[in-house]
C-alpha cells in the first residue's frame, strides 16, 4: 500500500491529502485498475473529523477501493478555498491515475455531514467558471464521476445547518448564501449520486438529502438514495470502531457501504453496455 500525505497548495494555503492506495500483485493481476474514492470528513467546515477520515478509507480499502482522506481547509470565512483544494485533489488524483492504478471513469467523491456539501460542491460547480477562473484547469480534469453524500449538508434555505454555512461564508460573504443552496445548482453536469441519510438526523434534517434528490430526478441524474429509520448525525460507519459516548454503534446502517460497493459496480456495467 503507499500510505503518505500529499500537500495540496491553493492560494498560499495548503491542505493534506493522506492517500490509501492498494498494491497490484502477479499472482492476481500486476495491471488492475481499481475505482477511488476521494473522502471528505465532516466538521461543520470548522474542523475535519477522524472518525469519518480512515476508518471510511480503510473501510473502502476492504472493497476493493483506492481511498484518499482530503483534510482540507477550514479557517472561517474562506469560501472557496476547500472547493478549490477538493478540485486540486482531484486534478492531481487523474493525472496519476496510471501510475497509481486508478480507474480514470470510476473517481468518487465522497462526503460526511459538510464535507458532503463539499462533495456536492464539486458535484455542481465542476463544469462552472467559479472553478476554472481561479484554477486555470481543463474541466474534465476536475470532473467526479460520481458522488458519494453521507447525511450531506446541502441546504441553505430550507432545514439548513446554520453553523456550516457561517463558517464557510463568515460575513462578508453572506451574499453567497443563496448560490451555495446546492438543490438550486442542479443540472444534467451533475455526476451519478449514492446518497444515504437518517430520518431521525436532528442535526442536517433528512430533508437535505431529500431536495438534492428530488432535484437530480428532474435531471435523470442516475441516483440511489437510503434513508433509514432511525439514527443521530454523525454516524460515519456505523460501527464500535467510530461510535464514542455521543455517536452511537448503529448495525441497522453499517450496510451502507456495502451498497454503495454494488452501485459503483452497476455504474460500470451500465457504462459497459450502452
Amino acid at each position: 500500500m503507499i500510505h503518505e500525505k500529499i500537500d495540496i497548495k491553493v492560494n498560499d494555503k495548503k491542505a493534506a491529502l493522506v492517500t490509501y492506495i492498494l498494491d497490484n500483485f502477479i499472482e492476481m493481476d500486476l495491471n488492475r485498475k481499481r475505482p477511488a474514492v476521494i473522502i471528505c470528513p465532516g466538521g461543520g467546515y470548522s474542523f475535519t473529523s477522524n472518525r469519518e477520515g480512515e476508518p471510511v478509507a480503510i473501510a473502502m480499502n476492504q472493497k476493493g477501493f483506492h481511498a484518499f482522506i482530503l483534510h482540507y481547509t477550514t479557517e472561517y470565512g474562506n469560501f472557496p478555498q476547500a472547493l478549490l483544494e477538493l478540485a486540486k485533489s482531484m486534478e492531481l488524483i487523474r493525472e496519476n491515475a496510471d501510475k497509481w492504478h486508478i480507474d480514470k471513469e470510476q473517481l468518487i467523491v465522497c462526503g460526511f455531514s459538510a464535507g458532503g456539501h463539499l462533495a456536492a460542491s464539486l458535484g455542481v460547480f465542476w463544469s462552472k467558471d467559479i472553478l476554472y477562473n481561479k484554477l486555470h484547469c481543463q474541466k474534465e480534469k476536475i470532473r467526479p464521476n460520481a458522488l458519494l453524500l453521507s447525511y450531506p449538508v446541502i441546504s441553505s434555505v430550507q432545514n439548513k445547518h446554520q453553523a456550516s454555512f457561517q463558517n464557510l461564508l463568515g460575513e462578508d460573504k453572506s451574499n453567497l448564501l443563496e448560490m451555495l443552496s446546492l438543490e438550486k445548482q442542479v443540472s444534467k453536469d451533475v455526476p451519478p449520486t449514492f446518497i444515504w441519510h437518517t430520518y431521525t438526523d436532528k442535526t442536517v434534517p433528512v430533508e437535505n438529502s431529500l431536495l438534492f434528490a428530488t432535484e437530480l430526478c428532474k435531471y435523470k441524474i442516475p441516483l440511489e438514495l437510503h434513508i433509514y429509520g432511525e439514527g443521530n448525525h454523525g454516524l460515519s460507519l456505523g460501527t464500535e470502531e467510530v461510535s464514542t459516548e455521543k455517536f452511537e454503534c448503529r448495525p441497522e446502517i453499517q450496510n451502507w457501504i456495502d451498497m454503495f460497493s454494488v452501485w459503483v459496480k452497476k455504474l460500470k456495467d451500465i457504462k459497459t453496455n450502452s
